[in-house]
């Protein structure tokens, strides 16, 4: 009886020690994807890419002035040589400087899909497929706003990717990319997304991908996959203090990808959608100068003349909490929802003004392709900041009104001392537009608002200074 009892418990012991090493071989099979399959069925549609521009060498010489033929027996050949270099053949011959990158195929019928920094300026563009052969690459269009560039090769039945859906990505979530970094042609690298819809500097319309999969100089242009093999995203930067890989490198979406393929094949350029605002964050300060519960959208600082949210009736320190139905939580969540809607048509645009809601049908028309037309607009040589007390003000003049295109209201800080308006970023030279969402009409108006300034609580004050407009958080202590 004791022995049957044992033979059990051994066979028992032997059942679950063999779940166990399933439930750890599974486990681990999860973690570690094998990405063989995915790189054997997708590498033949990345493509190589290499460009070249001419540039004129003369030698050292100043624009415009070439090197004589100086044969090499002449008593001044060893002269210029010596101070001038090595001397080139003929007058300033044309020197090639090449360029490398990464591409995808996404039609059988030739187009392919890469960055507009690998191929910008580029005289040359040559695209080498898996199989070795090699195209010289017609540019259909090329947008640097979003670092997407459409090329056509003059082939047939090419092996293709697939697109994905870059809107239900997940923090943590696996990828994969194929590129040639450094000129090693289809290198493969791995890792999870860091982070989405991050916002780079100067790059307002894309809601980036972060991830971390080593990037370096060449990935440029190729594919980032998923692991069902489709396409989420097109490798565009990497963060590096060395040049190298450092863990952060950022992925242009699909969904812009795609909407940039569609009208850049058709129409050979990108239109987006205007607003005609600038914003800026609400910090946990100024969300309480607004009577807000916490922090979110996107705060007007500047509405900008003849724009769709001027005609609209959208005011300097509205907050935008929802754009076409669509949450705003952060100021860089606006651009790139902004961007990608169909122009023309109305929207309705949520905020708050004065602690209510409303909504606001704006009807968006086409961003300005000049970007000197939108600075234009934005009084580039103006900016606003915080304002407090201990601050000497004065009214401005008319001189200072039409220059600054102030029309009717305002005050320029003339002195300023430690206190409250230091406190907040107030400097001299400031021009205070809005105190507490109040526009000030002269110096003495100023000073009647302040005297009715709540205490002990952020209140908003716009003010103008070189640069453009900005809202900043005063508070008065008792």
């Amino acid at each position: 009886m004791r022995n049957m009892i044992k033979l059990r418990l051994n066979r028992l012991e032997h059942v679950l020690l063999v779940l166990l090493i399933c439930f750890v071989n599974s486990a681990q099979s999860r973690e570690l994807p094998d990405f063989t399959p995915l790189v054997e069925q997708n590498s033949a549609a990345v493509v190589n890419i290499s460009t070249s521009t001419k540039k004129t060498n003369s030698g050292g010489l100043p624009p415009g002035y070439n090197f004589p033929e100086i044969p090499e027996n002449s008593p001044f050949h060893e002269f210029f040589k010596k101070y001038f270099g090595e001397i080139p053949e003929g007058h300033g011959p044309s020197q090639e400087r090449s360029s490398l990158g990464s591409g995808f195929i996404i039609s059988g019928d030739g187009y392919v899909i890469t960055n507009h920094h690998v191929v910008k300026n580029a005289e040359e563009i040559i695209v080498r497929l898996n199989d070795r052969r090699e195209y010289v690459a017609e540019l259909i269009g090329s947008d640097e706003r979003s670092d997407i560039a459409l090329l056509k090769l003059d082939a047939n039945n090419l092996p293709t990717l697939k697109l994905g859906n870059s809107t239900n990505l997940k923090v943590g979530e696996w990828v994969l990319a194929i590129g040639s970094p450094f000129g090693f042609d289809y290198s493969v690298t791995a890792g999870i997304i860091s982070a989405i819809g991050r916002s780079l500097p100067n790059e307002n319309y894309v809601p980036f991908i972060q991830t971390d999969v080593a990037i370096n100089p060449g990935n440029s242009g190729g594919p980032l996959f998923n692991l069902d093999g489709e396409v989420i995203g097109v490798n565009s930067q990497i963060y590096s203090r060395t040049g190298g890989f450092m863990g952060l490198s950022f992925a242009v979406p699909v969904d812009v990808v795609e909407n940039v393929y569609q009208q850049l094949r058709d129409k050979g350029r990108v239109a987006r959608g205007w607003l005609g605002v600038l914003i800026q964050d609400v910090t946990r300060e100024l969300a309480e100068s607004f009577d807000m519960e916490h922090p979110h959208g996107a705060l007007i600082a500047k509405v900008l003349s003849e724009g769709p949210a001027e005609k609209a009736g959208i005011e300097v320190g509205d907050i935008v909490v929802k754009f076409n139905d669509k949450k705003v939580s952060f100021s860089s969540d606006l651009p790139p929802l902004v961007g990608s809607t169909k122009i023309g048509i109305t929207v309705p645009v949520e905020i708050i003004r004065r602690s209510k809601h409303k909504v606001i049908q704006v009807k968006i028309s086409e961003l300005p392709t000049d970007d000197s037309v939108i600075a234009s607009k934005a009084d580039d040589n103006s900016q606003v900041d915080g304002n407090s007390l201990n601050a000497k003000v004065k009214d401005l003049t008319t001189e200072q009104k039409q220059e600054l295109e102030i029309d009717d209201h305002g005050v320029i800080v003339e002195e300023i001392k430690p206190g409250p308006a230091q406190k907040a970023g107030i400097r001299q030279g400031d021009v205070i537009l809005l105190l507490n969402n109040i526009k000030i009409k002269n110096a003495s108006h100023f000073a009647e608002l302040i005297k009715e300034l709540p205490q002990d609580r952020s209140i908003p004050v716009l003010i103008q200074r070189r640069g453009g407009p900005i809202f900043l958080a005063l508070k008065i202590d008792e």
